[in-house]
């Protein structure tokens, strides 16, 4: 499938199956994750040393991105209010997260009840399948996402396409604008 992408596309998807594989060696029940992408190019031509650190070829593959983890991330109470808090500077190409979530067939979202009862329901509800959500997006409107169910937990099992979750590539692109 990756044939037929543009090389833009193309090196975000891989960075974000990157960020997805690197936080699934932790295993399940992490914490949101954010991610800077910085093209290799411009990391190696402030930083050399990190051309080291890069597989072969990506510090002169103008297309090739780097994903640097957030740390220190601003408090918030959900997703949308994280990202709502974030904005990046010009060096910086593009941004991911990962993120766990539960979900349901519609029939049963349907009835979930709100607030803190909504939670429980989802946790005991029977047809409930936990994913891992990895999405990117770039400046120049390139997005990507992969998924990953806990039923199928394996990296041959990661399913991803540009517009997978709409409303994060969304939430995402805002923090670029």
């Amino acid at each position: 499938m990756d044939t037929e992408l543009s090389a833009r596309t193309a090196a975000l998807a891989e960075a974000v199956r990157e960020v997805e594989r690197h936080v699934a060696a932790q295993g399940w029940d992490a914490p949101i994750a954010v991610y800077s992408l910085v093209r290799s190019v411009d990391l190696v031509a402030t930083s050399p040393e990190m051309a080291a650190e890069l597989p072969d070829g990506a510090a002169s593959d103008p297309d090739h991105l780097t994903a640097i983890v957030q740390e220190g991330l601003p408090e918030a109470d959900t997703l949308e209010d994280l990202l709502a808090q974030l904005a990046w500077p010009e060096t910086v190409h593009g941004t991911a997260v990962v993120v766990e979530r539960i979900v349901v067939p519609p029939e049963a979202e349907a009835s979930m009840p709100e607030g803190d009862a909504g939670v429980e329901y989802l946790m005991s509800h029977p047809d409930r399948q936990d994913v891992r959500i990895a999405a990117g997006v770039l400046r120049t409107g390139e997005s990507w996402c992969a998924l990953r169910s806990r039923a199928n937990d394996s990296d041959d099992a990661v399913g991803g396409g540009p517009d997978a979750v709409p409303g994060l590539v969304e939430a995402l692109a805002a923090t670029l604008r």
